[in-house]
This record gives structure tokens, C-alpha cells and sequence, in this order.
């Protein structure tokens, strides 16, 4: 079976907690990755860290967690510097409503919130969580309050994810059994969020074009 980049099972099964750098970096700083599985990947890896040694699938917890981190931190920040430097023409795309919505919400919770509790708060936010990092450098956030900010934020979610599901798996005896079930379990319920997000973003985009229509 080839790679599926939707699978969180496949990319760890492929490229272990290297894919989990991978997946994070792309997904935090880069555009291109706010389709890639974040949440889900973070949680699956912390349950395959459960498992046994002799498990088809096992992972260092320790490695993971590196990896986890590093991502999280490295994406966000070379999402802002991206931002920085290109900002305006990577995010001023009228022929992507819901990059537009993404944004209008992203610059909404800086204002909103103010730029730390924003950039934390986004971490946990699929879409958001993607184009926070290139938004902030755009309407140049002080490169020092994003770093700070976005290294708390990018730590407290890669860290409480995936032990959230080494956890689980540690306290199910026999994980291996259910794994794959509980896999398709959790990559459900992360799609949650992203429904929300693309649901809201669409109705946010019809209110739109009716203000316009009148």
C-alpha cells in the first residue's frame, strides 16, 4: 500500500518520528500543509509509543516528543518570517475563499485577543493554526512576542497531544488489538474541527457575497 498523507498510521508506519518533524513543520509553516493531519498525527504517535517493543508499529516516546516540539516550533517560525517577507502576496488571494476566511478569522483573534493569547490559542485551531504564522509576520508582530509566544503555544500543544495519547494507550492493555479502530477513531473526530472550520469559512463567505449582491 502506497503513502496517504490523510493517514496518520501510514506516515509514521513510513517515516516514523521523523514524519511527525515533517508533518508538524509543514502544517505550521507552510500553506501548502494545512490539509496534513497535525492533531491526529500527535496523538497517534503518542498511542504507538504505548505499545510494546515487538508491536508491528512502536515508537520511541521520547523521539516523538523531540520531534514534535521541533516542528511545531521550526513551522511557526519560518511561517512568520515567510509572512515577513512575502506576506501580502501569499495571503491576498481572492480565489481562495477559504484561505481569505482563514486569514479574516486569524487577524480577527490578534485583534480580538491580543497577539500572545492569539498565537496560543491558535495552536488548537486547525486552518487557523496554519495561517497565524505567516498572518503575524505580515502585520509585523515584534519578532520577539511572536517567538515567545508562539514557542509556549507550539510546546504546551505538540507536548499535551501526543502524551494525551500515550496515555490512552498505556491504559489499554493490549493496544495492538484495537489499534487500527482506535486510529480511525481519533482521525474522525480530528476532522471535527475541520469541518467546523470549513463550514464556518463557507457560511462567512456566502454572508459575503449577499452583502455584495445587496
Amino acid at each position: 500500500m502506497g503513502l496517504n498523507l490523510l493517514d496518520p498510521h501510514s506516515l509514521l508506519s513510513t517515516f516514523g518520528a521523523v514524519g511527525v518533524f515533517l508533518v508538524v513543520f509543514a502544517e505550521t509553516g507552510l500553506l501548502i500543509g494545512f490539509f496534513l493531519p497535525g492533531d491526529s498525527l500527535l496523538f497517534t504517535a503518542g498511542l504507538l509509543s504505548a505499545t510494546t517493543a515487538t508491536s508491528t508499529l512502536h515508537l520511541s516516546l521520547p523521539w516523538v516528543l523531540v520531534a514534535a516540539v521541533a516542528g511545531a516550533l521550526l513551522g511557526a517560525q519560518t511561517g512568520y518570517w515567510i509572512g515577513r517577507a512575502v506576506g501580502p502576496r501569499l495571503l491576498d488571494r481572492p480565489d481562495r475563499p477559504r484561505l481569505q476566511a482563514a486569514v479574516a478569522r486569524s487577524d480577527a483573534a490578534l485583534k480580538r485577543y491580543g497577539h500572545g493569547r492569539a498565537i496560543v490559542l491558535a495552536r488548537f485551531i486547525p486552518l487557523v493554526r496554519t495561517v497565524l504564522n505567516p498572518l503575524a509576520g505580515t502585520v509585523h508582530v515584534p519578532a520577539r512576542t511572536f517567538t515567545v509566544w508562539q514557542s509556549l503555544g507550539g510546546t504546551i500543544w505538540a507536548l499535551g497531544v501526543t502524551v494525551a495519547g500515550y496515555v490512552l494507550g498505556s491504559s489499554i492493555p493490549g493496544i495492538d488489538k484495537y489499534l487500527l479502530p482506535v486510529i480511525g477513531l481519533i482521525v474522525v473526530l480530528s476532522l471535527i474541527p475541520v469541518a467546523r472550520e470549513l463550514r464556518r469559512s463557507r457560511g462567512q463567505g456566502t454572508a459575503t457575497e449577499d452583502r455584495e449582491a445587496a
